[in-house]
């Protein structure tokens, strides 16, 4: 028996990501998840003899795009290399992917969070391959059911060095993927659905040596929860056995999401058991410098990037800044106001406070938010000059949605929204606001001086918001003070 050793964890990720192309890797139907099954097959899918593959360009791109962005070597000459194994869901028989030629290698991704310090993980290699199908085993007590409609659909396949120190740090790393993928447009990255998915090699090691353990692959797992408590079982796991001096076996386990523990599969194949041989069928892809500079022309501002930008340049919260870089949309759009001289502490405010909130209370996505970024940032200058209140401003905002071509200062007129900041108008809301509740204002004159915020409500509603916070709230007091 050992006891007593420390030991830390050693953890890689495989990530497979399902491409959003209009076409499979390889053949020219379409799939589109959660169709009738077996619906989205051709005669290329099927294997169907003297059938080619064909390779789809989009998906060389995608792969560019995704190296470009994680800072990788993208390779010239790529062949594509067949995997053979016994794929009961992929009619062929065998995997066509890449082996000795990745598209991409090298390269990281960043993460961090409040509890995980910075830090960047290393990339292996991104390599294009192909799904397959899907075996049903609930719907048939004696045989398993096979849907094809997802064989041929491509992949990338991103493999992280082993960098990882605890399942929180895998969290944070798959968080980071599938926003990069969404902002890229290249993946919808919904592991619900089986578009993005991972596989995790685990071991252990005592802390302070250098060889690694013997590693343990953890397949399939369909949630970024799942990933971190299959590592932090894993460790528990091994550490136990090797305190009691048993061996730890290479292997294939799953995760068994009721009991929170995995389970093992069969023994670990290695690459040889794969026969991995070059794909007769097609040509190898030759990739220029041009058309990688020709990608990455084109590719949206990256979070990361945009994050630093606006924490060290736009003087903003790492708070607001995350937020901000949380989606694409919400990215381009806050781009959007900058480009039109708003100012950017105003925009983060407006657009993580009263837009984000019209848009859950319609259920809406970022995408899908109506208003110009230029009218919108007519709109703030408005609040910002005192021209309207800022709760005049939020009743403005859904106003603006039904009249989109119309002047924010304008549309505020017409409504009786802009600011009063004349004293003996404001006067009136301010006397109506004290007659409306005279116990609370011998409350106030006992000392209860947090009842000004009632008045401020009373006198803001009488005014439809237009009344002048400062020149509302000091006549508020001279009045309940005298």
């Amino acid at each position: 028996m050992k006891s007593g050793l420390e030991y830390e964890t050693v953890v890689g990720l495989e990530v497979h990501m399902q491409m959003s192309t209009l076409t499979k890797a390889y053949a020219s139907e379409a799939y589109h998840y959660g169709a009738q099954a077996n619906t989205q097959v051709s005669p290329v899918s099927l294997a169907l003899p003297g059938t080619l593959p064909v390779a789809n360009t989009e998906v060389i791109n995608n792969a560019i795009k995704l190296g470009v962005a994680c800072g990788c070597d993208i390779r010239e000459w790529n062949e594509y290399a067949r995997k053979n194994y016994f794929y009961p869901d992929l009619p062929k028989g065998y995997q066509i992917t890449q082996h000795e030629t990745p598209i991409c290698s090298g390269g990281f991704i960043e993460i961090g969070s409040d509890t995980v310090p910075t830090k960047r993980i290393g990339l292996t290699r991104i390599h294009m391959e192909e799904d397959t199908g899907k075996s049903i085993h609930d719907l048939d007590p004696f045989n398993t059911l096979l849907d094809l409609n997802r064989a041929g659909v491509p992949l990338l396949e991103m493999v992280s060095e082993p960098d990882f120190r605890t399942g929180e740090e895998a969290y944070l790393f798959l968080l980071e993927v599938r926003k990069l993928i969404r902002y890229l447009q290249i993946s919808d990255g919904n592991m619900e659905e089986g578009s993005m998915r991972c596989d995790v090699n685990v071991s252990i090691r005592e802390k302070g040596t250098e060889p690694l353990g013997v590693k343990v692959e953890v397949k399939n797992l369909n949630s970024f929860r799942h990933v971190q408590k299959a590592i932090d079982f894993e460790y528990q796991r091994q550490k136990a056995a090797l305190d009691a001096d048993e061996t730890i076996y290479q292997e294939t386990r799953t995760f068994d999401a009721v009991n929170g523990r995995t389970i093992a599969l069969r023994s670990k194949e290695d690459a040889n058991d794969y026969r991995y041989f070059t794909e007769p069928d097609l040509a190898p892809v030759r990739v220029s410098q041009e058309h990688i500079n020709a990608i990455a022309s084109k590719l949206p501002p990256l979070p990361n990037a945009l994050k630093k930008i606006y924490v060290e340049k736009l003087g903003l919260s790492d708070y607001d800044a995350k937020l901000l870089t949380e989606t694409r949309e919400t990215a381009l759009y806050f781009e959007a106001l900058l480009d039109a001289k708003c100012p950017a502490k105003s925009g983060a405010n407006w657009l993580m406070g009263p837009v984000q909130g019209w848009l859950n209370d319609k259920a809406m996505e970022w995408r899908d938010f109506p208003i110009a970024a230029k009218q919108l940032a007519a709109l703030i200058q408005l609040v910002d000059e005192n021209t309207i209140s800022f709760s005049a401003g939020q009743q403005l905002l859904p106003e603006l949605v039904d009249n989109l071509n119309v002047d924010p200062k304008s549309l505020a007129e017409k409504l009786g929204l802009l600011q009063e900041s004349d004293s003996d108008a404001i006067m009136e809301h301010v006397e109506a606001a004290i007659a409306a509740y005279p116990d609370k204002v011998l409350e106030y004159q006992a000392g209860k001086k947090g009842l000004m915020g009632l008045f401020m409500g009373e006198v803001m509603k009488r005014s439809r918001g237009a009344a002048d916070p400062k020149v509302a709230t000091q006549l508020l007091r001279d009045k309940l003070e005298s």
